[in-house]
C-alpha cells in the first residue's frame, strides 16, 4: 500500500515495490523524500542496493509482519528519515528478554549506527507513536501504560566469561550494530509489550568481536528474519564460533529483581548444513550474589527456538577463535513468525506444528537417514535435564559442527547429566549407528537424591529395537521404550556406571533369562503382591519404591521358595517399582499399580 507520496515519487515507488516483490532480480534503490511514506502490510520488499530516507519526515512503516530484505549492494542506507517496525517482548517486569535492534540512530551519516532505548517508542496508532520514557524508578519496574522502560536493566556482553563482564548501558546510545542487549519487560503488559523501533534500518555485513572460549551477546540486526542455517554455516562464522546459539529463559513465577532469586538458564540450538535441527531446552538454576550458580536447581524451560530468527531476537554465541562473527544480507529471509518456523523465543503454539516440520510435542521432524532419541533425566523430582543422541552415517567420533552441542563450565549444573565421549562431553551428541554401540551417560548428584531417566522423541527406530539403560554396577538392563529407570543415588560423580546400549551382551542373556522367569503380580482384589519363582532361583532381596524413587519396603529373602506373598493394604494407591535381586546380583525391575479396594 502506498499513500501520501508526491506524483513523481508515486510511480517510482510503485515500480520498486511491485517489481521487486514479484521479481527479486530487479535492480533498484528505494528512496523516500519530503514527508512521504511507504506503508507495507504483510508483505516483503526487496531492495538490491540501498534505502534512502532523505528527509526527517521520510518514513517506511512495516506492519503485520512485513519485512525488508536488501541485496548485495554496498552503498549502505542513508538519510535522516526513519523505518518503523514492531516487535513484542514476552516477559514481565522481572525477567529479561535478549534483544538486537534492527535500526540505529538516524542522526549520523554512518551506514549503520549505534542503538539505545531512546529509539524505542510507544505505539499510539497504526502509524503514530510517542517516544517511550526511560526514567529510573525506585522499584526498578518498567511500566506499560504509559510505556516507561527501566534503564537499569539494559546491558550488553562482549567476549566475556564472568558475571562482571556485563557492560551496563542503561539509556546511552552505545549498543553497536549487531550487539545484543538485555531488557526486562513491563508491568501491566500481560507479558506482551509492543515496542516500536524507529531509526535508520541496518543493512550489509555487521560484525561483532568474539574470543575463544568466551561468550558474546549478538542477534538478528535487520528488519527481516535471518536463517540460522546460513548464519551458522557462513564460512567466516564457522571459523570463529562453535555453531551453537544460546537463548536465555527465566522462570516467570519468580517476581524479584534480586540476583539471588533469579531462576533461569540457557536453551541451545544448532542446525546442520542440510537443515537438521537440534534444540535442547533450558535447565534452570539459581544464582549467588556474584553470579555463580547455586546448587538449588528448580525447573526446566518451556520456550523453543526455531530455524528462522525473527526481528529483534538476541542470543549468545561462544567463540572458538579470535575473530568477528558476522550477520550478512545473504542471511536474510522473509519468514513470518505466524509461520511457526520463526518465533521470538517464546512458548510454543503447537497448532499446525506437524505440517510445519515439527511434531505436536515441538520436536523437529528428521529425514529418514537420521535416527534420534532424547533422554529426560529428572533430578530430585525438581528439574529435568534433556539430552539428545542423533545418529547419521556421516557423524564422527569427533565434534560435528551444526549437529552437536558440547557442555561448557557455564551450563553444567551441580547435579546434571550429559554424554561422555573420550575427553569431551555433550548435551547433544551424534554418532554413526550400529547395534553394538555403548554410549556413556555421565551423571553427577550434589546430594543424595532420586534420579529418573525417561525417553522421548524416538525417531526412525524400528518398533522392535530396544533402547536399554544399562546400570553397569548392578549389571541390569531397562528398556526405556517400555519403562522408566528409577534409582536413588548417593552424592557423587558417576562417569562409568551408566550407558545406553541396543543389545544385551551374550554372556548376560542366558543368566538374565533365568531371573526374568520370575513373575510379579499385583492382585488388587486381595491387596497382595505375589512373586512367582518357578525355577527356584535363590532370591536375595525384594525392594519396593514409590513413584518418587523412595524405598518404602525391603525384605532380605535369601530363599529359593517358589512363591512369596506380601500384603499391600498399608500402601497408598499409586505407581510403585519392584526390584528383585538374585543371589548372583542380577536385578529384575517391574512397575506395578496399587489400587486398594475402599
Amino acid at each position: 500500500m502506498l499513500d501520501r507520496i508526491t506524483s513523481p515519487q508515486i510511480m517510482c515507488n510503485r515500480i520498486i515495490i511491485v517489481f521487486l516483490f514479484f521479481c527479486s532480480l530487479t535492480y533498484a534503490q528505494l528512496s523516500v523524500k519530503n514527508n512521504a511514506y511507504v506503508f507495507i502490510s504483510n508483505e516483503i520488499v526487496f531492495v538490491n542496493n540501498d534505502i534512502n530516507l532523505n528527509d526527517s519526515a521520510s518514513t517506511i512503516y512495516l506492519r503485520d509482519e512485513a519485512q525488508i530484505i536488501q541485496g548485495s549492494g554496498t552503498t549502505g542506507n542513508s538519510g535522516v528519515g526513519e523505518l518503523s517496525v514492531y516487535q513484542e517482548g514476552n516477559v514481565d517486569e522481572f525477567e529479561y528478554n535478549y534483544w538486537c535492534s534492527p535500526i540505529g540512530s538516524k542522526m549520523s551519516s554512518s551506514v549503520n549506527n549505534p542503538f539505545g532505548i531512546s529509539l524505542l517508542n510507544d505505539v499510539t496508532g497504526l502509524i503514530s507513536s510517542a517516544p517511550a520514557s526511560y526514567i529510573h524508578k525506585s522499584n526498578y519496574n518498567g511500566t506499560s501504560i504509559p510505556l516507561n522502560i527501566e534503564p537499569y536493566w539494559i546491558y550488553k556482553y562482549i567476549a566475556g566469561s564472568n558475571y562482571s563482564d556485563w557492560i551496563h548501558v542503561q539509556a546511552t546510545t552505545t549498543i553497536n550494530p549487531g550487539e545484543g542487549f538485555t531488557m526486562k519487560g513491563t508491568n501491566g503488559s500481560s507479558s506482551a509489550q509492543r515496542y516500536d523501533f524507529r531509526g535508520k534500518p541496518n543493512t550489509g555485513t555487521i560484525g561483532v568481536a568474539v574470543l575463544a572460549n568466551k561468550f558474546t551477546l549478538v542477534g538478528n540486526p535487520y528488519p527481516s528474519a535471518i536463517d540460522a542455517l546460513k548464519y551458522i554455516h557462513d564460512t567466516e562464522n564457522a571459523s570463529v564460533i562453535t555453531g551453537v546459539l544460546y537463548y536465555w529463559e527465566q522462570n516467570p513465577s519468580v517476581n524479584s529483581h534480586y540476583l539471588k532469586d533469579y531462576d533461569g538458564g540457557y536453551a541451545t540450538y544448532t542446525i546442520t548444513s542440510g537443515g537438521t535441527e537440534t534444540y535442547i531446552p533450558a535447565t534452570f538454576n539459581t544464582y549467588n550474589g556474584d553470579g555463580s550458580i547455586n546448587i538449588t536447581n528448580t525447573g526446566t524451560g518451556v520456550k523453543t527456538a526455531k530455524r528462522y530468527i525473527p526481528i529483534g531476537q538476541g542470543f549468545m554465541v561462544e567463540g572458538k577463535a579470535i575473530g568477528t562473527v558476522k550477520a550478512k544480507n545473504s542471511h536474510r529471509v522473509f519468514v513470518k513468525e505466524s509461520s511457526l518456523t520463526s518465533t521470538f523465543f517464546k512458548t510454543d503454539n503447537n497448532k499446525e506444528m506437524t505440517q510445519k516440520g515439527y511434531s505436536t510435542e515441538g520436536f523437529s521432524i528428521l529425514t529418514s537417514d537420521y535416527k534420534r532419541f532424547r533422554l529426560n533425566i529428572d533430578f530430585n523430582n525438581t528439574y529435568t535435564r534433556q539430552i539428545a543422541e542423533t545418529f547419521h552415517d556421516n557423524a564422527t567420533k569427533g565434534f560435528d559442527y551444526g549437529l552437536e552441542i558440547k557442555t561448557s563450565p557455564d551450563n553444567v549444573l551441580k547435579s546434571d547429566a550429559y554424554w561422555s565421549n573420550d575427553d569431551d562431553s555433550y548435551f547433544a551428541e551424534a554418532l554413526p549407528f550400529n547395534q553394538d554401540l555403548k554410549i556413556a551417560l555421565n551423571i553427577t548428584v550434589a546430594q543424595k537424591m532420586p534420579v529418573k531417566i525417561r525417553i522421548a522423541d524416538i525417531q526412525n527406530f524400528e518398533n522392535s529395537q530396544p533402547i536399554y539403560l544399562h546400570d553397569i554396577e548392578r549389571d541390569t538392563y531397562v528398556d526405556l521404550r517400555i519403562q522408566d529407570f528409577n534409582i536413588n543415588l548417593e552424592t557423587g560423580h558417576y562417569p562409568n556406571r551408566f550407558e545406553i546400549s541396543f543389545v544385551k551382551s551374550n554372556a548376560l542373556n542366558v543368566k538374565d533369562n533365568v531371573i526374568e522367569d520370575i513373575k510379579i503380580l499385583q492382585n488388587n482384589t486381595l491387596s497382595e503382591l505375589i512373586i512367582n519363582n518357578p525355577n527356584s532361583l535363590e532370591v536375595k532381596s525384594f525392594r519396593l519404591f514409590d513413584i518418587s524413587g523412595k524405598r518404602v519396603f525391603t525384605d532380605d529373602i535369601n530363599s529359593t521358595k517358589r512363591e512369596f506373598i506380601y500384603s499391600t493394604k498399608l500402601f497408598s494407591d499409586g505407581v510403585y517399582f519392584v526390584e528383585i535381586e538374585s543371589s548372583n546380583n542380577k536385578i529384575l525391575n517391574k512397575k506395578i499399580i496399587i489400587a486398594n479396594k475402599k
